[in-house]
């Protein structure tokens, strides 16, 4: 009888101790959030406070008619926009779509390539693609964009203008291009753009060329399936034509990479906000076994530069031109709940050798300008370009 009562005393302070514990566990967990949010938040709720102060004063003296999802959208490009950071940004829900099938290298639109050029606050054309509209319409490398169905556009609204230009298959858009002093009307029909940019031929002395204008999809598969064509005409060696790429999907640029490099060769490093690194390593046996040169100019950037600077840095190409851009940080696209997105700088990578990229570039192992009778580095006459006339020279 006795055992019986100690064992039930003894159950009950068990018990008791377990909600102490509980109690505990549940306070320390509680109060733990409580100052954590406190902390992470205490920014966010001043940012609130001065939204609600602005918003009283629109509430109170604007005239017009207020779009509460424009103010919002609005707010957060500002925000974003903060950072200065020029590949972070935010990508509404209707742009959304847009900018994955242009990834995907598949839209509806005109078919060129358009970038910023911050030194006019211009919208420059890096070139159209072949057989689009855009090319059939007459639009040329180097001629800038000034409107969009008589809207104009600066250099940094080139997001906002790319997605002017897109619209339904059959439809039309008004371009006013500015080519040097000359301004020039065009209205171009939109139509399926299915982007293949890997063009190749066979140059003299069996020197293969391949060139093209973005890291897509498709691309390396592309790029495999050229290279195998020109080595069926008996190339000897290869010259691969990256300027004027601005990059794209850096997974297909380490793929192409991976064609020239021993297995298990570190094409690159990527190293994150708290100095994590992940090491990327080519996963096959090259199937490209010749003496390779780049050729390079300042509007190689991002992937073209990763693939550049493996390939350079492994001693199994030499590259040819002038000094890349020097984008040496990757973007990931993150989806938010209401299908907006965010583009955003989450790592910087370091080539094969850890060397730096980003703001600095790569420099070639022969310098070579074009002449200075070239006004338009977009678009080169074989006969002047000096660049790749020096590749086939020490290709020979």
């Amino acid at each position: 009888m006795e055992e019986k009562k100690s064992y039930k005393i003894y159950k009950i302070i068990m018990l008791m101790v377990l909600v102490a514990f509980i109690t505990f566990l549940v306070t320390t967990i509680g109060m733990n959030e409580y100052f954590n949010n406190k902390n992470n938040n205490g920014s966010t709720d001043a940012i609130v406070s001065e939204i609600n102060n602005f918003r009283r004063i629109i509430d109170k003296y604007y005239l017009g008619e207020v779009d509460e999802e424009k103010l919002k959208e609005g707010a957060i490009k500002g925000y974003i926009e903060g950072l200065e950071d020029p590949y972070t940004e935010y990508i509404s829900k209707e742009d959304m779509q847009d900018y994955l099938e242009d990834t995907m290298g598949n839209f509806v639109g005109i078919g060129i390539y358009m970038v910023e050029d911050k030194e006019t606050n211009k919208i420059m054309v890096l070139s159209p693609i072949k057989n689009s509209p855009a090319e059939k319409a007459g639009i040329q490398p180097g001629d800038y964009i000034t409107k969009i169905n008589d809207v104009e556009y600066t250099g940094e609204q080139t997001t906002e203008a790319s997605n002017k230009i897109k619209g339904e298959e059959g439809t039309t858009v008004k371009l006013e291009i500015l080519r040097e002093n000359e301004t020039l009307t065009y209205e171009i029909k939109r139509e399926n753009i299915k982007v293949n940019p890997v063009e190749g031929k066979v140059l003299e002395n069996n020197i293969g060329y391949i060139a093209f204008s973005s890291f897509d999809q498709e691309t390396a598969e592309d790029f495999k399936n050229k290279y195998e064509e020109l080595s069926k005409q008996g190339i000897k060696s290869l010259i691969v034509d990256l300027r004027n790429n601005g990059g794209g999907i850096v997974s297909v640029a380490l793929e192409i990479a991976d064609y020239f490099t021993p297995k298990n060769s570190v094409l690159l490093y990527e190293v994150d906000k708290n100095n994590n690194e992940e090491i990327e390593k080519s996963k096959n046996d090259p199937i490209i076994n010749m003496p390779v040169i780049i050729l390079t100019n300042e509007n190689t950037a991002s992937s073209s530069e990763i693939l550049a600077g493996a390939l350079q840095d492994l001693g199994i190409a030499k590259i040819v031109g002038t000094k890349t851009y020097g984008k040496g940080v990757i973007q990931e696209v993150l989806s938010l709940p209401d299908g907006s997105g965010i583009k955003i700088t989450s790592e910087k990578y370091l080539t094969p050798n850890k060397r730096e990229i980003n703001e600095v570039g790569i420099q070639p192992d022969v310098e070579v300008e074009l002449p200075e009778t070239v006004t338009n580095i977009l678009n080169v006459e074989e006969k002047d370009d000096t660049q790749l006339q020096k590749a086939i020279e020490m290709l020979k």
